[in-house]
């Protein structure tokens, strides 16, 4: 789990038994029951995706986007499925917006697992943007950039999993 300050309060409705269920086994857990309810909620690769795209906000996205990379790579089809179900209330530029979607979406396709919804909400940058200034390498951008990046007018060579 996260280790941010908790600044806000979630309250549900559950019976006397249910309570009581819940506390016995925050109990055998060793947890309080907010840890155990987010710990039952949140997975651990859910609570890192998120922190992982927090981090691409920050002033040096580049590492967080290859640490997001390395994260996604590792991923088995349901943990990735279960991790990037839910995008985090968090304001990213477009072009780290996109490229987030990209590489969510390139991973799902390597999984064989269908996209979460929430890549088709950020809508593709109007004007292309290429992984280097050289004249000379445009066209190999255009033609090797996998296709989630194209589609989102980002032309890079390496993606999800390579290195360059």
């Amino acid at each position: 789990m996260s280790n941010e300050a908790k600044t806000a309060q979630l309250q549900i409705r559950v019976s006397k038994g249910e309570k009581s269920a819940i506390q016995a086994a925050a109990k055998r857990a060793g947890l309080d029951m907010s840890t155990y309810v987010l710990s039952r909620v949140l997975s651990a690769s859910t609570a890192r995706f998120q922190a992982l795209i927090e981090a691409t906000a920050g002033p040096a996205p580049s590492f967080a986007l290859a640490e997001l990379n390395s994260f996604l790579s590792k991923l088995s089809s349901g943990e990735l499925r279960e991790a990037v179900a839910t995008w985090p209330s968090i304001s990213l530029t477009p072009y780290v917006a996109n490229y987030v979607a990209a590489m969510v979406e390139y991973a799902c396709g390597r999984r064989a697992v269908g996209p979460p919804a929430w890549t088709r909400a950020i809508a593709p940058l109007a004007d292309p943007v290429f992984a280097t200034s050289l004249q000379s390498l445009r066209l190999h951008l255009l033609i090797h950039s996998p296709a989630p990046f194209r589609r989102r007018n980002i032309f890079i060579d390496s993606t999800l999993g390579a290195r360059v």
